[in-house]
C-alpha cells in the first residue's frame, strides 16, 4: 500500500502571519496559502503504474514551466523504483488528486495524498476522556506515570502498596497531570510477561482509590485484554497498549465495547527481546506501518478514529540512534491525523547522552527532550514521571511555538483553509 510521508512542511500559521504583515485582507491570505510552495512529500511502496503516470504527467503538462502539478522526482529505477518525491503548492496537489481520481487504478494514490493533505493541515480532533475534553494544537498535554510494579526501570517498588499508589496518583493530579497512566507490569528491556491475574491484583485497588478521589482521566497501561476490560469497569477511560494490539487480538473489541479510547504503540519484538540488536531498513516506514495497521484494527472493531492515539515507542526495540532519529522526524506521524503521545521520561538513551547517568538523575535530559518536541509542535501528549517540572517546561515551550506578538502588524490570524 502506498504511503505518504512529509519531508518538509511550512506551518500555515507562520505563513499567514507573514501575509498579515503585508497588510493583505483575509481572502487574499487564504488564497496565497494555496499558492505558496511549502510542502514536500515522500512516497513509498508506490505502484509502478502510478510512478509512470506521475513521470509522464509533468512532461505532458501544458502549463507554463510545467507548473500545473507538483514537481516529481523518482527514485533510482534499479534499487528504489517504488519511491518518489512530490513537492509544490497546495493548489498543485489538489489538481493532482483530482486527476488521479479519474482512474480507478490510481485512486488508492489519490486517497493517500488526499488523506495526508487533510491530516497535515491542522491539529488532531479533540479527545474525550470521561467528562474531560482534551484540545490539541495550542497546549501539550501531560500523562503522569504511576507504576504499581516491583521492577520498573525507574521507580519499581515505590508504589506497590495501594495506599502509596493512590497517594502518588493524587499528587500527580494536583501537579497538573491531564491523564494518570496506571501500569501493573514492567515493560523495561529484558522483562518477562506478567500474568493478567497479577496485573489485576496490583491495579484494581489503585484504580478504585483514584476514581474515588480525583476526576482526572485514568489510563490503564496493559496489553492484556482481560486487564483492560476490568480496568475500564473500574473507571479507566483509556487503554495504553504498548504492543499495538499484537500481543492480544481481543484488545480492540474490549476498547470498542466499553466506548473507551486507546493508544497504540510501535514495538519491535517483545519487552524481553526488543533490545537484542534492533534494526530497520527504514525506521519511520516501519513505525508508520505498524501503528497504521493498529489504527485499522481499532476502527474495524468499532473504535471511533477520534478515540485513537498513536505512540512511536521510544526505547521499544530501538537503539539510541534510532530514538534520536525518531524524535527528529516525529512530524511524519502527522499524516495519520491522530494525537501523538511520546514517552522519553528517564529513558536509557538520555542516560547515554549525559555520561551514563542513572534513571533517577535524568530529569534535565528528559525536560530538554520534551521542550524540543513541544516547541516544534511535534507532539500532543508527553508521558512523564515528573509532572510539575514538565508542566513548567511546557508552559515555556508551548508559548514559544505559539508566539505571535511581533508588533501591531503581526496580529494573530488563525486560518484553516482546508476542510
Amino acid at each position: 500500500m502506498v504511503r505518504v510521508r512529509p519531508v518538509s512542511l511550512e506551518r500555515l500559521a507562520d505563513l499567514s502571519l507573514t501575509y498579515q504583515r503585508l497588510g493583505l485582507p483575509s481572502p487574499a491570505r487564504e488564497y496565497l496559502l494555496h499558492k505558496t510552495p511549502h510542502l514536500t512529500l515522500l512516497l513509498t511502496e508506490l505502484p509502478r503504474e502510478a510512478g509512470r503516470f506521475l513521470r509522464l504527467l509533468g512532461v505532458e503538462s501544458e502549463a507554463p514551466g510545467r507548473e500545473e502539478f507538483p514537481s516529481f522526482l523518482a527514485g533510482d529505477r534499479a534499487s528504489h523504483a517504488c519511491t518518489a518525491v512530490l513537492a509544490g503548492r497546495l493548489e498543485q496537489f489538489d489538481r493532482l488528486v483530482e486527476r488521479l481520481g479519474l482512474s480507478e487504478e490510481l485512486r488508492p494514490l489519490a486517497r493517500a495524498l488526499s488523506d495526508a493533505l487533510r491530516n497535515l493541515a491542522g491539529p488532531p480532533a479533540a479527545l474525550f476522556l470521561g467528562s474531560r475534553r482534551l484540545e490539541f494544537g495550542t497546549r501539550t498535554h501531560v500523562m503522569g506515570i504511576l507504576n504499581v510494579t516491583p521492577d520498573s526501570f525507574s521507580d519499581g517498588g515505590r508504589y506497590l502498596a495501594p495506599e502509596d499508589a493512590v497517594a502518588r496518583g493524587r499528587a500527580l493530579a494536583e501537579a497538573g497531570a491531564d491523564i494518570i497512566d496506571v501500569g501493573g507490569a514492567s515493560s523495561r528491556p529484558g522483562s518477562e510477561i506478567v500474568p493478567a491475574e497479577v496485573e489485576l491484583e496490583r491495579v484494581v485497588p489503585v484504580l478504585r482509590g483514584l476514581r474515588a478521589c480525583t476526576d482526572v482521566p485514568l489510563s490503564i497501561d496493559t496489553f492484556h485484554a482481560a486487564v483492560a476490560r476490568e480496568a475500564l469497569r473500574e473507571g479507566a477511560s483509556l487503554v495504553n497498549d504498548i504492543s499495538g494490539f499484537r500481543f492480544d487480538a481481543a484488545m480492540p473489541g474490549v476498547v470498542a465495547e466499553a466506548g473507551a479510547a486507546c493508544c497504540v504503540m510501535h514495538i519491535q519484538g517483545t519487552p524481553r527481546t526488543m533490545q537484542e540488536a534492533p534494526s530497520y531498513p527504514d525506521l519511520m516506514e516501519d513505525v508508520l506501518g505498524v501503528v497504521a495497521a493498529a489504527v485499522q484494527q481499532a476502527e474495524a472493531a468499532g473504535v471511533p478514529r477520534a478515540r485513537i492515539l498513536v505512540d512511536p515507542g521510544v526505547g521499544f526495540g530501538k537503539t539510541a540512534g534510532h530514538n534520536l532519529f525518531l524524535l527528529r522526524r516525529l512530524e511524519e506521524l502527522r499524516v495519520l491525523g491522530l494525537p501523538v503521545l511520546v514517552g522519553t521520561s528517564r529513558k536509557g538513551f538520555l542516560g547515554a547522552l549525559t555520561g551514563g547517568k542513572p534513571a533517577g538523575e535524568r530529569l534535565l535530559a528528559t525536560l530538554t527532550s520534551i521542550a524540543a518536541l513541544a516547541a516544534r509542535g511535534s507532539v500532543d501528549l508527553v508521558r512523564v514521571h515528573d509532572v510539575a517540572e514538565t508542566r513548567e517546561v511546557l508552559a515555556v515551550a508551548d508559548a514559544l511555538r505559539e508566539a505571535s506578538e511581533g508588533g501591531d502588524l503581526f496580529r494573530r490570524t488563525l486560518l484553516h483553509p482546508r476542510p
